[in-house]
């Protein structure tokens, strides 16, 4: 028997959660298909290597939706200080300039998906299929088939991508993407150090790569060594005690001591963007849309403000009684979020090739440019509000604004 449904989100991922969180109590009938669920949490256990740095925008999204107490029930590190330097150029930003209590929060991927998918399995209008990967997507421009591997067929009117850079559903509809490989990949190392977290995430430019700091709860740290292929695979390979004493004598001295280091994990660089977000009964969200330079750890921000604007137009489109599988319908979706995701990405790119040379009128123009922003506070304040997703057009949910 077929299960029909208005709205089926592919992926259960942080994006795609907190899409069906955000449609949570509508009349909207919602379900969400994932294929792994993540392992129940515990205090004892070790922080897992992917973290994000959510946004003040980031986090009233997910308190508006009802799951910011999950993330407090089980782990996260707010930080209020921020450091930007390299040989000559430093700057810091602090949340007190702005009369804010943090930046942002340090948390791990995991803690921030379990609290979201704790949240929506409070609705009584979402259904969550997992774990289930699916066998077949046969999609129409008057309604979406899918098949379980359990063989659950379920039909839809809308189809939301949020299955990751690689996604299925992106490929299966036909919207194309461009897309091409920075030259560097990230090596994250999850490290104990001699002192508790502070409240500062900093990140230090050389002229092979970044490298950055980010805090997390008791005497342990995150660092992220941005670094040619080559270089990275070299490091990979070490034993811990061996990149240990890399870490040691690359990182700058404000790291202090490392105890000891506890996992380490690698990935490559990569910028990706869809041409188009919809079509007739289809919208991408998240990593589907767009994947960017993971510098300034906007990917995620970006990600749920997407979930949050697409789920405050279908349901103001339901509200009003229109199609919301109609494509100008979820043409508003995308006008809203295509052109501040590019925007994003552009300044990311920009980031990037000003900092990872070692050109010297560049490197002189950067260290002016880092000196210049340390002593002018509107052009400080302005960049902070900025990272905390607090300046342009945000969703209501991001202005921790209900939807109903």
């Amino acid at each position: 028997m077929t299960q029909n449904f208005d709205i089926i989100i592919v992926g259960g991922g942080m994006v795609g959660a907190a899409v069906a969180c955000g449609l949570g109590g509508s009349h909207l009938k919602v379900a969400i298909i994932e294929k792994n669920i993540p392992e129940a949490f515990a205090d004892e256990q070790a922080h897992d290597l992917r973290v994000s740095a959510l946004s003040i925008a980031s986090k009233n999204i997910l308190e508006t939706v009802g799951a910011w107490q999950g993330v407090l029930n089980r782990r996260y590190c707010p930080f209020k200080r921020m450091r930007v330097f390299e040989t000559a150029g430093d700057t810091e930003f602090c949340s007190d300039d702005i009369q804010r209590d943090e930046l942002g929060f340090i948390v791990e991927n995991r803690v921030t998906q379990l609290a979201l998918l704790d949240r929506l399995q409070k609705f009584e209008n979402i259904s969550l299929f997992a774990p289930h990967s699916i066998s077949k997507i046969d999609y129409s421009l008057t309604e979406t088939l899918i098949e379980l591997d359990d063989g659950q067929q379920l039909k839809t009117k809308v189809l939301v991508a949020a299955d990751g850079g690689q996604s299925r559903v992106r490929q299966t509809v036909g919207l194309g993407v461009t897309s091409w490989d920075y030259e560097q990949h990230a090596l994250v190392i999850y490290v104990e150090t001699d002192y508790p977290q502070q409240d500062i995430t900093w990140q230090r430019f050389t002229p092979s790569g970044p490298q950055a700091f980010l805090p997390l709860t008791d005497n342990y740290g995150s660092l992220v060594w941005y670094n040619s292929a080559d270089e990275v695979r070299r490091l990979k390979a070490l034993s811990h005690e061996a990149l240990k004493q890399e870490l040691t004598a690359a990182f700058p001295d404000c790291l202090g001591e490392l105890t000891q280091i506890l996992a380490v994990a690698s990935f490559p660089l990569k910028r990706q963007h869809a041409q188009h977000y919809v079509k007739q009964g289809v919208a991408l969200v998240g990593d589907a849309a767009h994947m960017i330079n993971p510098l300034a750890g906007q990917g995620v921000n970006i990600g749920l403000l997407d979930a949050a604007a697409l789920a405050e137009v279908l349901i103001e489109a339901a509200n009003n009684k229109e199609d919301i599988a109609d494509v100008s319908v979820l043409k508003r979706y995308e006008d809203l979020r295509r052109n501040e995701n590019l925007k994003m990405m552009t300044v990311m790119d920009a980031f990037y090739r000003l900092f990872s040379n070692d050109i010297a009128p560049v490197k002189f123009l950067r260290n002016l440019g880092l000196g210049l922003a340390e002593r002018v506070s509107p052009l400080k304040n302005r960049v902070m509000k900025a990272a905390m997703g607090l300046e342009g057009k945000l969703p209501k949910l991001a202005r921790g604004e209900s939807l109903f």
